[in-house]
């Protein structure tokens, strides 16, 4: 997807708080092109950047979709205070709508996690509030992680998340993925009276990928994202 295909969400943190844009100074995961998208707070202000996908018919997407792409904690400032994410299913076009989010929680070492919440909260910390599930592996700062999303909508209202994991090593960008499920991290259903997350299932809306901060000079890094819609 070019960059012309996403649009950010309303109420993100601004270009002087946090600056974000495709460069090719940073090195990309293994088999990676010539650019990635980056994100680097120059300020101590908490808040998160998200973009979504603009495309006809995903935005919003009518019912559930995959998303995957790299992801990476970069080193900065500080090991804390930052978290990059992919999410589906956000309900409007705010940072402060809920969706669903996949990606690299806010401790160090981290882990990869799935939470249901608002965008502009982001990921917390592994055990933090509205984490579903964590992977059981952790990973140190500046470790690219190639992750995918799925939410599935079944006939009766259920929504099934899948967490998936590619390892670059063996399969770097540009050859096929094999995408298994993040180890610690089995499929979680959102069922459709609410009972296991504690809300309704969100079981339509927009996918895209975002960066949560709370302190200056973090950075998180992305390549390689593609978004699909379940039909």
């Amino acid at each position: 997807m070019a960059l012309a295909d996403w649009t950010y969400l309303n109420g993100g943190l601004d270009i002087a708080t946090v600056d974000r844009g495709v460069t090719a100074g940073i090195a990309r995961p293994p088999g990676g092109g010539n650019f990635l998208f980056a994100f680097n707070s120059l300020t101590a202000a908490q808040g998160a950047v998200a973009l979504f996908a603009n495309l006809p018919d995903f935005a919003p997407m009518a019912r559930g979709g995959s998303i995957r792409g790299c992801i990476q904690r970069g080193p900065g400032g500080g090991p804390t205070g930052f978290a990059p994410f992919l999410f589906l299913c956000g309900q409007g076009t705010s940072v402060n709508d809920s969706a669903y989010l996949l990606g690299l929680s806010d401790d160090e070492p981290h882990r990869v996690v799935l939470r249901k919440g608002a965008v502009a909260t982001g990921l917390p910390d592994a055990d933090g509030p509205g984490v579903l599930l964590k992977s059981s592996a952790s990973f140190t700062q500046g470790t690219w992680l190639h992750l995918r999303l799925d939410v599935i909508v079944n006939a009766n209202g259920d929504v099934v998340l899948k967490a998936f994991q590619s390892d670059l090593a063996a399969h770097p960008l540009g050859t096929p993925p094999d995408w298994r499920p993040v180890p610690g991290m089995a499929d979680f259903i959102d069922d459709a009276l609410g009972i296991n997350s504690g809300s309704q299932p969100l079981t339509s809306g927009r996918g895209g990928f975002g960066f949560a901060v709370k302190d200056v000079t973090r950075r998180a890094y992305f390549d390689s994202l593609e978004l699909s819609r379940q039909v």
